[in-house]
């Protein structure tokens, strides 16, 4: 007797009808129910109401749906479309006609969307004898045999006398006891949409089977994958207003925010920012074994995922040939992206002529083919537990490094319940984590995640990148650290600069001081020929005067290496021996010292850049950049066209 227990209080379980076309799958769902779910036109003249293909009951503990599927195309977009919720099929086979084509398809497909168990109802068994419905019944426990529903129960009925329905009914409330699934209300709202359309003096409505969380009046979602946000108005449930529809239920919603045209079946309404809508899939899947047979190289084929139905081009990736009734792992170009996340479950069909292949589920939801070993080793941790593929995310992003939100996305989990996975693996020593860092873009403080194996590569590129520049340059005082950031971390790793650099002086790998980043203990001492030529050097350029000789001519007249004297004349700049001056040129510090006791010599309260060259005996390649540092010393301050002479007080 149905009874009506509040919404909240109710355990949830959908069951999926499947069977060949007039087997009766229809009127067996509305001797159970009471519901018609033929009823397009009663729906229209209702309004908000949803009841096409889906009908439930309820009693003190739970809330029964179905999801009728009377042919055999809408048989894919409606069992797909309610994916989410179906924990029970009932494979539908009719008394006096037995086992056909349909009920051998949808069951093979029932078996790849992995619903977790199964009931046989044998429908017009009022029109049959005894032995005919034993035949019938022996040649549906032949066909379970092979699959994951064997031993299944089969219960006999009709429609019509109501002959063995309150039976079917308890076996149905029986099962769901053991596979009803709790709803989660920390998961993600997650809504595929199956119709959308206009009421007038109301607006857009679109409804569908809500997969996770929970939607109430006045929520924010986001539209995928157009990334639209809408905001929800109304909501029904089985076609009563309700303020918040939870997991399992048929549920209607009127939408502002977002128009018809912007609308189609298939799209999802999600937790902003919950899932991200990617084109590349990896996958587990397996090859039903009538197939018309195996799968190599680049196949098209056409994507059922909840309500979505995109074409796309499958290839097999371990092993690379997919044979009829075996399982494989496989990757998924799509022609438009799909809202998906692990675990997802899914059918593939051959476009033309249109056949099933096979199904599964979704290993990656944003899969980017690796190359080599690292693609052996995501298809070797993909199919394994969370805790493995998460690894194999980490380790795909390298020194990038992936925040636990990415990892939660893919995973399709709130942030919450995928940190104790990450801190396990970081106890467990085959993880790191930075510390949180605000990078902007309103996430706030985020923590990423990379593999020892990642900071491995930063170390030993940060050591080579400073022992080839020590090894061109001996006596570079080190790398700027603008250009170290560069070298050091390419790509996305640049992101994590400051963290990286920290860790590597932590692990005393390098040394930053006065913005230059060195090797620790690096002595820069010179040697006793290098002393030499250091005094030979700053000896010809306090000779030179004002004029001195450029580098490469001291290197050719005192027989050195023009590179080993760039190094010296780098070295005594740095330690006041010599100046440079703004244009490049090289002057003895002692000439410039000199320099500003002649000008201050002179009597001059201003002078001009003729008077300048003139009284000092200099080119305007010279006068130029030697005035420049007057300036930038305080010596002399420039008036227009002239420099007034500082004198010191």
């Amino acid at each position: 007797m149905e009874t009506t227990p509040t919404a909240s209080s109710l355990r949830r379980v959908v069951v999926g009808t499947a069977g060949h076309i007039d087997h009766g799958k229809t009127r067996l769902v509305e001797a159970l129910t009471g519901t018609d779910c033929d009823r397009w036109a009663e729906e229209k003249e209702r309004g908000i109401t949803i009841d096409l293909g889906f009908a439930h009951f309820a009693t003190a503990d739970f809330q029964v749906g179905f999801i009728d599927v009377p042919g055999h195309e809408r048989f894919l977009h409606n069992a797909l479309a309610g994916l989410g919720g179906i924990r029970l099929l009932l494979l539908v086979v009719a008394a006096d006609e037995g086992v056909k084509p349909q009920t051998r398809e949808h069951l093979a497909i029932c078996s790849l969307l992995g619903i977790p168990a199964a009931l046989v109802a044998l429908t017009k068994s009022d029109l049959v004898d005894s032995d005919l419905l034993d035949l019938a019944r022996l040649e549906v426990e032949e066909l379970l045999a092979d699959g994951p529903f064997a031993g299944a129960a089969i219960h006999a009925v009709s429609s019509r006398t109501g002959e063995g329905i309150e039976t079917l009914r308890g076996a149905l409330l029986e099962l769901a006891e053991g596979h009803h699934r709790e709803a989660d209300p920390q998961l993600p709202t997650r809504l595929p949409i199956d119709r959308a359309f206009l009421l007038k003096g109301l607006g857009l409505v679109v409804t569908g089977t809500l997969v996770d969380g929970s939607i109430a009046v006045g929520d924010e979602l986001e539209l995928l994958p157009s990334s639209i946000p809408v905001r929800v108005r109304d909501v029904q449930v089985h076609g009563s207003a309700r303020q918040r529809a939870l997991p399992g239920e048929r549920t209607s919603l009127r939408l502002s925010g977002v128009s018809l045209p912007q609308v189609e079946r298939g799209m999802q309404l999600i937790t902003p920012a919950a899932f991200t809508a990617q084109r590349d899939l990896s996958v587990r899947l397996t090859l039903l074994p009538d197939a018309p047979g195996a799968l190599s190289g680049s196949t098209p084929v056409r994507l059922h995922h909840f309500a979505s139905e995109v074409i796309g081009r499958l290839r097999p990736l371990d092993p690379a040939v997919i044979e009829p009734g075996a399982t494989g792992l496989a990757e998924i170009r799509l022609a438009t992206p799909i809202a998906a996340v692990r675990s997802d479950r899914f059918i593939v069909r051959r476009p033309s002529p249109p056949t099933t292949l096979g199904g599964g589920e979704v290993l990656d939801p944003a899969w980017r083919r690796p190359r080599g070993k690292a693609l052996s080793q995501m298809t070797e941790l993909l199919p394994q537990g969370d805790r493995e593929a998460v690894l194999a995310w980490v380790h795909e992003a390298g020194e990038g490094a992936v925040s636990g939100h990415e990892v939660a996305r893919r995973l399709g989990q709130p942030h919450p319940q995928v940190e104790p996975v990450l801190s396990t693996l970081r106890e467990e020593g085959r993880l790191l984590a930075t510390p949180p860092r605000h990078l902007g873009g309103g996430r706030g403080q985020t923590v990423f995640w990379l593999t020892p194996a990642a900071f491995a590569k930063i170390v030993q590129r940060a050591e080579a990148s400073l022992a080839s520049l020590f090894k061109r340059d001996r006596l570079s005082p080190g790398m700027p650290k603008a250009e170290a950031v560069e070298r050091f971390f390419p790509g996305r790793g640049s992101r994590l600069a400051e963290v990286y650099l920290d860790w590597l002086v932590a692990a005393k790998k390098i040394v930053i001081a006065e913005g230059r980043v060195t090797l620790p203990g690096r002595a820069d001492a010179l040697t006793a020929t290098e002393s030499a030529l250091a005094a030979a050097l700053t000896e010809r350029f306090e000779a030179g005067g004002l004029t001195p000789d450029a580098p490469a001519i001291m290197a050719r007249n005192l027989d050195s290496k023009p590179q080993i004297v760039d190094g010296l004349v780098r070295y005594l700049t740095e330690r006041g021996k010599l100046v440079r001056l703004p244009d490049g040129l090289i002057l003895g510090a002692g000439t410039l010292r000199k320099l500003r006791t002649d000008l201050l010599a002179t009597g001059w309260e201003s002078f001009s850049v003729p008077q300048f060259k003139e009284r000092f005996e200099v080119s305007r390649k010279w006068a130029i950049p030697l005035l420049e540092h007057l300036d930038s010393a305080g010596a002399t301050r420039r008036m227009g066209n002239e420099r007034l002479v500082v004198r010191p007080r």
